[in-house]
């Protein structure tokens, strides 16, 4: 497999901190070679560890024990972890339009992103809801086919609608909404992770998945359509059920994915098992791509403090997700 490009995101966030320290925990974490695309001097601002910069991801593999292989970028301004600023920003979206670029033409033998900011993206110009977004635009994806799946070691979710207002939410979902995206979640579980018939099992919308009903009208009407629709296909689909209840042990063991309703509806039990090693991957693309599964840290960024569970799990569940891809015949 080639080596994995990271995206370093933010230089005045924590990406570049983590992926250092994803460097460093290389050899006790296995980890696939990698490379990091940003500048060199938001990793100088907060670690001391050895960079080795490259000119070509074929360099990455030798270059990988000695030093933190990296394709360097200039932002232009001053780099000053915590204080984000629009050349900051201008260097983030760079740095994601080169990593991407390089995945998408094979260079790269996956994609890892970075956190960024969207508030400073979106003063630059950007005009994406997020990077899943704008991966899937580079791609020739349509929005609605990109899917996030969040993941750690119990638990995989996906969040059928995510950013929106939750009195937005009814409104957004729909028998189609719900099939497509569903297929596009089932054939992705197989495809990264190997597992020939992906169990899927509903959240309801509403408390108790609706009381038959007596509590709201979305099971009813757009939730158990779509979960007939799945089973006539051939999908292993089970719901819906009230969310209060299928997020313990012994209900997590009966399913491979949660598909949620909204945004924190997945993300609240997600980030409560997982917070230190929760990861991003977006379903969908003709490559694999993964990210952390938390912000960029503004608060904490250059004090030394920053985990970095979450980075390395990326990395290691996208070398994981790319072997299981080179040997499905989806």
């Amino acid at each position: 497999m080639n080596p994995i490009a990271v995206s370093l995101g933010d230089p005045a966030g924590i990406g570049p901190e983590i992926t250092a320290k994803a460097w460093e925990r290389r050899v006790e974490d296995g980890l696939a070679p990698f490379f990091a695309v940003g500048d060199g001097r938001s990793i100088s601002a907060v670690w001391d560890g050895p960079v080795t910069r490259i000119s070509d991801p074929a360099e990455a593999p030798d270059a990988f024990a000695g030093g933190l292989p990296l394709i360097q970028l200039e932002d232009g301004g001053p780099i000053i972890p915590g204080k984000p600023d629009a050349e900051g920003a201008r260097c983030s979206l760079d740095s994601l339009e080169m990593a991407a670029g390089l995945a998408r033409s094979g260079a790269a033998g996956a994609l890892v992103t970075g956190p960024v900011s969207k508030s400073q993206l979106y003063d630059v110009g950007f005009r994406h809801p997020g990077q899943t977004e704008f991966v899937a635009e580079r791609c020739g994806i349509a929005r609605e086919n990109a899917i996030m799946l969040l993941a750690g070691p119990s638990l995989k979710v996906v969040p059928l609608t995510t950013h929106m207002p939750l009195k937005d939410v009814s409104d957004a979902l729909s028998i189609e909404m719900i099939v497509a995206k569903s297929l596009v979640t089932a054939k992705g579980i197989t495809r990264n992770f190997g597992i020939k018939s992906p169990r899927l099992a509903f959240a309801g919308f509403n408390p108790h998945a609706g009381e038959n009903g007596a509590l709201g009208s979305e099971e009813i009407d757009f939730i158990i359509p779509a979960i007939e629709i799945l089973r006539e296909r051939g999908v292993d689909a089970v719901g819906p059920l009230a969310a209060d209840t299928m997020f313990h042990p012994r209900a997590r063991a009966s399913y491979d994915v949660a598909m949620c309703m909204y945004h924190d509806q997945a993300l609240i039990p997600l980030k409560t098992l997982h917070f230190d090693e929760g990861v991003n991957m977006t379903l969908g693309l003709p490559f694999v791509r993964t990210s952390p599964d938390h912000g960029t840290a503004f608060g904490i960024a250059g004090t030394g403090v920053a985990e970095p569970g979450a980075m390395v799990a990326a990395i290691r569940m996208a070398a994981a997700a790319a072997a299981h891809r080179a040997a499905c015949t989806l």
